[in-house]
């Protein structure tokens, strides 16, 4: 059975989905562990709860990002995973190891890439009057959230809507779009060749696919 590794910050709500779609057999594969930079972070505990290895790697004890990130890779490589998957993990990895995961690194992305890179995507898509929002999961390339894209899904933004309400729409989305990605990785459909995601050997445009949300 494939193996996969997930890196986290926080809650570990992707993870939870990840998690059950593993359990249901939605994803025939198996998590073999899962890494925070955040010891606090609840994902942590969702993992211990399922049975996985979870670990969390400080970075105040290394001197720099490329040495914490030396010591990461070599904690995931203990795993010999087929794939890594960031979910909501907050550090922006080093080229070194970026490259040396290269098409087998995921990472799923609160905005319609290429829309809102970085930060606090759902407060600059409501201050800027945007009609929609949604989330992007992509592979991870050097670029900051510039990796190409695979599966987006939108959400419609509505008058009176807060940072929170948005988030939640958001979120509930993700939920459902990232185990698709992931299986679709694991089952070989999914591919990444010359800077382009590859869907059964077919070229995906630069948005990707798009599920429109009904989702509310």
């Amino acid at each position: 059975m494939k193996k996969i590794v997930v890196l986290i910050s926080g809650s570990g709500s992707n993870l939870q989905s990840l998690i059950d779609s593993c359990h249901s057999g939605e994803i025939d594969a198996q998590i073999a562990a899962v890494v925070s930079n955040q010891g606090n972070a609840y994902g942590l505990v969702r993992a211990q709860k399922a049975g996985i290895p979870a670990f969390y790697l400080d970075a105040t004890q290394y001197t720099d990002r490329q040495a914490y990130d030396t010591a990461l890779l070599e904690y995931i490589e203990q795993y010999q995973p087929d794939l890594i998957v960031l979910a909501g993990f907050m550090r922006v990895l080093t080229a070194p190891f970026v490259n040396h995961f290269t098409g087998k690194l995921l990472n799923i992305h609160p905005s319609l890439l290429p829309k809102y890179p970085g930060l606090h995507t759902h407060r600059k898509a409501l201050e800027n009057g945007d009609k929609e929002h949604g989330t992007s999961v992509h592979f991870v390339t050097e670029q900051l959230d510039g990796g190409p894209v695979i599966l987006q899904a939108k959400v419609p933004i509505f008058t009176g809507d807060t940072e929170e309400l948005l988030i939640e729409r958001v979120k509930t989305q993700e939920h459902t779009i990232y185990p698709i990605v992931v299986e679709w990785f694991i089952s070989g459909r999914l591919s990444m060749h010359d800077g382009n995601a590859l869907l059964d050997n077919q070229i995906l445009p630069p948005n990707g696919y798009s599920i429109a949300s009904s989702t509310l």
